[in-house]
């Protein structure tokens, strides 16, 4: 039988400036998907998956980018991501976000 989880890392949550999200242990998860939701602001953010083999230390997984507008809900997959996962983010403006890390083993 497959396992599956969604953890919210941001619920409405305002920033202003870089931010990256708590980091999350996924090493059990062979699959996983963001969701990055602007529910409020005015500004734009671009998004880097990153990963870590200790939670500690992070590098960007790969080069792809994702810019999210205001009131916008993206999402995209994650693969070959090995133990630790979290968001990098650059933030042009002011942005509310919700984000939503979905794994399934």
């Amino acid at each position: 039988m497959r396992q599956s989880m969604t953890a919210v890392l941001e619920r409405d949550t305002t920033f202003d400036t870089r931010f990256a999200t708590e980091p999350y242990e996924v090493a059990w998860a062979g699959e996983a998907r963001w969701f990055v939701h602007h529910v409020g602001g005015d500004g734009t953010a671009t998004y880097l998956t990153q990963v870590s083999p200790d939670g500690i230390t992070w590098c960007d997984l790969d080069a792809g980018e994702h810019r999210v507008r205001p009131g916008q809900l993206i999402s995209w997959p994650v693969s070959g991501f090995g133990h630790w996962l979290r968001l990098r983010a650059k933030v042009d403006g002011s942005v509310q976000v919700r984000i939503h890390l979905a794994v399934k083993a």
